[in-house]
């Protein structure tokens, strides 16, 4: 059968390499391609099919990504192994469970996508090939054939810019150092990070290369950065050209926007591809944001600028297509009303929550994205933040939405007034332009449920419950139908991982550790929009019911995440009733009870960081250590670092994380982070609560005879009668933490179980 494969492969012209999908299954078991027998058909849409030869579990599929799609479901479903990030490798049976019955799934959303820019920063900033490689082995299994590629991006405008005259003085400058990458790629900033030493170019032009000869192997198509006119903001001095100023991004001097009226627009787009190709080839796709995140400018023609840049693309390759992101006002009506359909493709970032097609919306555009085709895609994370959380009703309900709709708006669409008719056949049209799923989130590594979940909705074309689909996602993912694990995964679904519509925060609920202290906090960045949803009482009882199993499960790899994971999040809830508490001891002035519960707050904290720490995932070390390796001197190592400390904690200089807004917008609950950042911040608030109680007992010494108030006004005296907020330069305590090379260990410490009994028994 394989040589008759093989024959039929080469005759209508696919390249053959070694079975990708053999060389993953040994990645997971050494051994394993050997208990399969993988099939690649050809066939107009997309499947996979699940059957059984002999001792043999066979799966056939079109392309070698959905084969691994079906290895993944095999997996899961019949042999209660669930991989992710947490687990990439596990130990196969000996003789597969049978497939007792051919099991076949098809599909017609053929484009499944991968990651936001701000995923390259927040998560992968720092990794090495062995970390690509088992994300691209997790993006096979989930069924991606469309990742964003933006790794080594820099190496291309570091030659752009080089052959344009700048120096590498100048290049050094404009380009973000490592943790901020994402941002300067999106136009938003300079120079911030940097500047970048030669052997980072050098090493990230070889990853690269790996990452795409990986992808390229499993059949997906990389998106490679095209593109949209960003110049250094000074390039109308340097190079005298046509700019558009576009100011400033949350503190941060962004890049300046060539108008596509400049003479010279078609001559710097070519040069840009030229180095792109040279370096990586050419791409199917190319991923272009112009004028992210920034308000309209009159001097911008929009329409002519999409033109040009789709003209600068399509001369490198005439069949591209252009990705671009849907959010907040981009992509500009303006900017792709004129174009063809098939030139474009637009990622609706944010569909489980602001959809801007289908479902009510805060974003929602009445005429959707009009001709032009779009993914439904799932941001569920911003910032990397660490939480549970999720959509699961949304999530369900927008994505199913289409396709009910599309069948009533034809089976009634005669029926209608002609407005009505004309809106029925708009959304059905809008429902058939649909060609996929995307995963879009800011941070990956966290919330396992909902992109399995996610992963799942193009192979399933009728509408289901969570509740039926996490009974099954517990038996994959445990590898046991444990009735108390059961229950508690049924208690988060319809709590924490079921945010209503309406609300609108981004990311999970925020971690009252993490942010700046003060009388009123909630939460902890600047831009979350949290809004309550659920009771922290359900967190709580599903992190009694885990731990009440917690013995039976010692050593199941899946079982210990979730478990430091969800009583993780419990911990966290009820530090929030605390830290409540807490206040209210301050404002009734009770001193003895403020003690008391500003320690146990503390202690809380303190908790936390020991229980994140018997896990891998959540030590700050991982983190650090990882940037510490990307540097070969230690010139190098003390700038990667100071990258990933800062990104974590300030995110920019002070100016940008005060008054620009972005500190703590990627705060982690961390190992390490906890004990040394955050429970310094805490302990420095709580203090001064104390102190300034404490000085307000004491008598002062008489107004007429000398005392310090003795000259005060009536309206001074006044103001100090009332509550005073306690004032702390945060970022004088924040800033020298991120100057630190003290080294954080990436090895867990403790046992996850014992040290999550210990966790609960402070919540007793």
């Amino acid at each position: 059968m394989k040589r008759l494969l093989f024959a039929i492969l080469v005759c209508v012209g696919i390249q053959v390499y070694g079975n990708p999908v053999d060389e993953l299954l040994e990645r997971i078991d050494a051994g394993a391609s050997k208990k399969f027998e993988t099939e690649l058909w050809k066939s107009e849409r997309d499947f996979f099919e699940l059957d059984q030869q002999g001792q043999k579990v066979v799966v056939r599929g079109n392309t070698w990504v959905n084969i691994a799609s079906g290895v993944n479901w095999y997996l899961k479903y019949y042999a209660g192994i669930h991989l992710t990030w947490n687990q990439m490798q596990a130990k196969l049976p000996a003789v597969l469970p049978p497939v007792a019955k051919k099991e076949r799934h098809e599909t017609d959303l053929a484009l499944r996508y991968a990651f936001n820019y701000c995923t390259f920063s927040y998560s992968m900033a720092f990794w090495d090939w062995q970390r690509w490689e088992q994300e691209i082995d997790w993006l096979a299994l989930h069924g991606v054939n469309l990742p964003l590629a933006i790794v080594g991006e820099e190496c291309v405008w570091r030659n752009m810019l080089l052959r344009l005259g700048y120096s590498e003085e100048e290049v050094g400058k404009f380009i973000a150092g490592p943790a901020f990458l994402a941002w300067w790629e999106m136009n938003n900033l300079e120079g911030w990070g940097g500047p970048l030493p030669c052997s980072w170019y050098q090493r990230q032009e070889k990853l690269q290369k790996q990452i795409l000869k990986r992808m390229r192997q499993l059949d997906m198509h990389p998106v490679l950065p095209g593109y949209s006119g960003m110049v250094p903001h000074d390039a109308k001095e340097r190079l005298g050209l046509n700019v558009a100023d576009a100011g400033l991004w949350n503190g941060f001097q962004r890049p300046a926007n060539l108008l596509p009226t400049d003479p010279r627009f078609a001559e710097i787009a070519k040069l840009y591809y030229d180095e792109l190709t040279c370096l990586y080839g050419k791409a199917d796709y190319y991923s272009m944001d112009p004028f992210h995140e920034s308000s309209d400018d009159a001097s911008i023609d929009y329409a002519h600028a999409g033109e040009a840049m789709m003209q600068a693309m399509k001369r490198v390759n005439p069949t591209a297509v252009w990705v671009i992101q849907g959010w907040t006002e981009n992509p500009r009506p303006a900017m792709i009303d004129g174009m063809k359909q098939g030139d474009l493709l637009v990622l609706d970032l944010f569909s489980e929550c602001r959809p801007m097609f289908g479902a009510p919306s805060i974003w929602k555009r009445e005429q959707g994205y009009k001709q032009h085709h779009w993914l439904f895609c799932l941001l569920e994370n911003f910032g990397a933040n660490v939480g549970l959380h999720g959509r699961m009703d949304q999530l369900l309900d927008n994505f199913y939405l289409n396709e009910d709709l599309r069948v009533k708006s034809e089976e009634f669409a005669t029926a209608l007034p002609t407005s009505a008719a004309a809106n029925s056949s708009l959304f059905t049209l809008h429902s058939s332009l649909k060609k996929g799923i995307g995963f879009t989130m800011e941070g990956s590594e966290n919330n396992p449920v909902m992109f399995e979940l996610m992963s799942e909705l193009p192979w399933r074309p009728e509408k289901f419950t969570k509740e039926e689909w996490i009974r099954n996602y517990v038996k994959a993912r445990y590898g046991a139908d444990d009735p108390a694990i059961q229950q508690a995964w049924q208690i988060l679904s319809q709590t924490i991982y079921n945010c209503p519509a309406g609300n609108n925060q981004q990311g999970p609920h925020e971690s009252i550790f993490c942010g700046r202290p003060g009388l009123n906090n909630f939460q902890a960045s600047s831009w979350s929009k949290m809004k309550n949803y659920y009771d922290p009482a359900s967190t709580l009882e599903a992190a009694r019911l885990m731990n009440s199993v917690a013995g039976k499960y010692r050593g199941n790899n899946n079982f210990e995440y979730d478990l430091v994971d969800v009583t993780r999040q419990a911990l966290a809830d009820q530090a929030r009733l605390q830290y409540q508490r807490t206040i209210a001891d301050y404002k009734a002035f009770a001193r003895r009870e403020f003690d008391g519960d500003a320690r146990r707050f503390l202690d809380m904290l303190l908790m936390q960081d020991r229980l994140l720490g018997t896990r891998p995932e959540f030590r700050l070390g991982r983190w650090t250590q990882a940037a510490a390796a990307c540097g070969s001197t230690p010139e190098e190592r003390k700038l990667y670092e100071w990258n990933a400390r800062v990104q974590i904690t300030t995110w920019g200089n002070r100016y940008c994380a005060d008054t620009g807004g972005l500190r703590d917008y990627a705060h982690k609950e961390w190992q390490g982070l906890l004990k040394d950042f955050y429970y310094v911040r805490w302990k420095t608030y709580l203090d001064a609560l104390a102190a300034q109680m404490e000085a307000q007992t004491k008598p002062e010494r008489d107004l007429l005879g000398g005392g310090p108030n003795a000259n005060k006004t009536a309206s001074e005296l006044f103001q100090m009668a009332l509550p005073q907020e306690v004032k702390v330069d945060w970022y004088a305590i924040e800033e020298p933490w991120t100057l630190r090379q003290n080294v954080y260990s990436a090895e867990p410490e403790g046992s996850p179980v014992d040290v999550a009994k210990q966790a609960m028994s402070l919540l007793e």
